[in-house]
């Protein structure tokens, strides 16, 4: 027979374990209960944002999370990331980075509130080549009789950019810088007043984005001479890529993808990564994205931290080389 003391003591203890049972769950139910935020440098509507919008919708439910999107615009994505460096480095505050804003910014501003040792690569969720597209008026078939044309007009042609500071600058740049063709510089603010100008003919040349470009390219309102990508992509199978042209050094994806702070436990990185991987599988997603021009990359671990380092010192050489410095 157990005393009334020791019985009353081990009632005490199974009480106590009872309630750290109960309590447990309770804790981390609260944890997973805090949502995550995709932070956007872009407005809503902008290829980022929707890209976002897609991705969190597959991350909500195989995180155990909901998953929501903020957007944060300015100074290329600069605030966007500062954003998120202003919260806790939990992995409940992600930075979606693009291939401009992560590669670029760092030699195009001079002073930015972020440095890229701050952020851990996460995933490359998307990417897609640009398009080398021109006015109907441009007489050229191919690229090489563009660039003849180009050629006997140095100096007189303009190129259009969806944005200063931006992969579409500065292979307007090495293009010209290439073949000596003196091409001059028409900076836009955003794609889709870049290509209502080349179509207009206000602009007659340009690289452009592959989903912009695309409607205009198959309606004859615009021609497509070559695309950037390594391979050809399935939205212009007809169109030679420039590194088939001998010109490697243009291949040039545009992406975006998820960061952390660089403090962000690895195991709650993990969970991300794996969460995000997860959702760019799905059929249903891959189909929405591919159908938008993008191609799935899901690249993620050293091989992306290689590619950004890689391709961070090949845009500061072309920043340095066209003088570029961008403002807040």
């Amino acid at each position: 027979m157990i005393p009334y003391s020791l019985a009353r003591f081990a009632g005490a203890i199974l009480a106590i374990l009872a309630i750290c049972a109960v309590a447990a769950p309770s804790a981390h139910a609260q944890s997973d209960s805090q949502p995550v935020r995709l932070i956007v440098g872009s407005a809503a509507g902008s290829a980022p944002d929707m890209f976002a919008r897609l991705l969190a919708e597959g991350m909500s439910g195989r995180l155990g999370q909901t998953v929501l999107v903020e957007n944060r615009s300015g100074a290329n994505g600069n605030i966007a990331a500062q954003a998120v460096l202003q919260q806790a480095a939990d992995g409940n505050t992600l930075w979606v980075g693009t291939q401009s804003m992560v590669e670029i910014n760092p030699s195009a501003f001079q002073q930015m509130p972020w440095k890229p040792e701050d952020f851990t690569p996460i995933i490359k969720a998307v990417e897609a080549p640009l398009v080398l597209a021109a006015h109907p008026s441009v007489p050229a078939t191919d690229f090489k009789s563009l660039i003849s044309w180009l050629e006997s007009r140095k100096g007189s042609v303009s190129y259009a950019s969806f944005s200063p500071g931006t992969p579409s600058h500065f292979l307007g740049h090495q293009l010209s810088d290439r073949f000596k063709l003196d091409l001059v510089h028409i900076p836009y603010r955003g794609s889709a007043p870049q290509v209502t100008d080349l179509m207009g003919g206000h602009a007659l040349i340009g690289f452009t984005q592959l989903q912009s470009a695309l409607p205009a390219v198959q309606g004859n309102r615009l021609k497509a001479f070559a695309t950037t990508g390594a391979t050809r992509t399935r939205q212009m199978p007809d169109v030679p890529t420039l590194h088939e042209l001998g010109l490697p050094e243009f291949d040039t994806t545009i992406w975006f993808g998820l960061l952390a702070p660089a403090k962000t436990p690895v195991a709650r990185i993990d969970a991300v990564r794996d969460a995000a991987a997860q959702a760019l599988a799905d059929p249903d997603m891959r189909s929405k994205l591919e159908e938008a021009g993008f191609d799935v990359s899901g690249q993620t671990g050293e091989p992306f931290v290689r590619s950004i380092e890689q391709q961070r010192t090949r845009w500061a050489a072309l920043v340095k080389a066209t003088g570029f410095s961008a403002t807040e």
